[in-house]
């Protein structure tokens, strides 16, 4: 059996350790300016990159970052599993109550600006095919996934973004939770779906693989979430906390990853779909949860985030009138759409574009996306690019433009007294 040589060993230890100190570094930064440590961990990964170390010291990063031998298939790997737990841990923050007791509010908010999102995204592209460069053969499944990467919001983003303006337990706060827990559901399983339309012989297979997903997400959410809630206790009082517990979760996300990748769907819907049915569980507790999350956003997220930056030449592949043009689709369709269901449901105007913007974050699960689709090429790295700056540009908005539509009445939000968060 292959495996790495000593050089190959102490090479891949030292990315690791770069990726790491650099991700914390940057991303400490960026925290202390009250924005996401996520995108201090891409500046970080774009500074290593070819975009800076590459294009100044081409040699030294050429020796740090091979792109030949087994130290890349092992970064490769590493950043693989850090997806699957990322997902996984998105999957633990939805709360299905959340979602059930907005009811058909957030069902509505969520339509339109799905709806609204998913008809600019793929129509725009669609239509211009030239101007986008997408291969004939492509030219489908390029606008559905276009369609689908605009729909989703990212959940971690916006939870965040409301804790800090104390709107969180608000009428807002839960109506955009419930969401975007929504988006980000429907959206990873059409992504799902249009990765399984890119392999040959897609047009005999995708009824079968559409009706697998959704009998699939079905099953995990009501059998494997009600077997859960009866034998998670017994984890709990029997193994050792909190090293037994994180086992037998991280066992479960990667069986998911691996079942789902194996029938045809990608491995990130099934540690998704483990993460809501665990997280939706009684006896799954805050701190149970706190500390998968640390131990997955601190090592494994900033990995993932900074090799991001090593992937691609941001300076190269940056098209100011293709970046202008996927922001333009991205505000108008959530923006819009959402802030249009939620003034229906009784909202007040202002109120409404608050919902809207604050919908528009994208963040890590656009980046995510973005990422998976370079990987299976169904973009290229301008397009990449491009939805990379439009997911920082969203997340970074958002809180801001959030606060200016609400600084008339603070404390005032319709419906339920939001409560103070340090």
């Amino acid at each position: 059996m292959e495996s790495l040589n000593h050089h190959e060993v102490v090479l891949f230890l030292v990315q690791l350790s770069l990726m790491l100190l650099s991700g914390r570094i940057v991303g400490e930064i960026m925290r202390y300016f009250n924005q996401p440590m996520v995108i201090g961990e891409i500046l970080a990964g774009i500074i290593l990159g070819p975009t800076l170390l590459g294009n100044y010291f081409p040699d030294f990063f050429a020796t740090l970052f091979p792109k030949t031998g087994h130290s890349p298939v092992a970064l490769n790997g590493f950043t693989q599993v850090s997806v699957v737990l990322l997902l996984f841990i998105g999957g633990l923050e939805v709360e299905l109550p959340t979602v059930i007791n907005q009811g058909k509010k957030a069902f509505v908010t969520s339509f339109f600006g799905i709806a609204m999102s998913f008809s600019i995204g793929f129509f725009v592209t669609y239509q211009n095919a030239s101007f986008f460069h997408i291969a004939p053969e492509k030219h489908l499944v390029f606008s559905l996934f276009i369609g689908t990467a605009l729909s989703i919001t990212a959940l971690p983003v916006i939870v965040r973004t409301m804790l800090d303006l104390g709107i969180f337990k608000s009428q807002i706060g839960m109506l955009i939770v419930a969401t975007a827990m929504i988006d980000d559901f429907l959206g990873w399983m059409i992504f799902s779906i249009i990765l399984t339309m890119m392999e040959e012989g897609a047009e005999q297979s995708i009824l079968y693989t559409v009706s697998f997903t959704i009998i699939f997400a079905l099953l995990m959410l009501t059998v494997f979430r009600r077997l859960m809630d009866k034998v998670l206790p017994w984890f709990t009082e029997h193994l050792a906390f909190p090293g037994g517990i994180l086992s037998i979760m991280l066992v479960l996300s990667f069986l998911g990853a691996a079942f789902t990748e194996y029938i045809g769907i990608h491995a990130v819907f099934g540690s998704f779909l483990v993460g809501v049915a665990l997280g939706d569980s009684v006896h799954m507790t805050e701190k149970i949860k706190e500390i998968v999350h640390h131990f997955v956003t601190n090592i494994f997220a900033p990995l993932f985030f900074v090799s991001i930056g090593l992937k691609v030449n941001f300076a190269t592949n940056f098209d100011l009138v293709l970046v202008s043009v996927i922001m333009a689709m991205a505000f108008a369709g959530k923006t819009i759409g959402c802030s249009l269901a939620a003034f229906l449901s009784g909202f007040t105007k202002r109120q409404s574009l608050a919902i809207g913007f604050g919908m528009n974050a994208r963040g890590a699960m656009e980046i995510i996306l973005a990422t998976l689709a370079l990987q299976n090429g169904l973009i290229n790295e301008t397009m990449f690019v491009a939805l990379v700056v439009m997911a920082i540009v969203t997340s970074v908005t958002a809180g801001s433009m959030m606060k200016f539509f609400l600084r008339l009445n603070p404390k005032k939000i319709q419906g339920i007294p939001h409560e103070s968060h340090t």
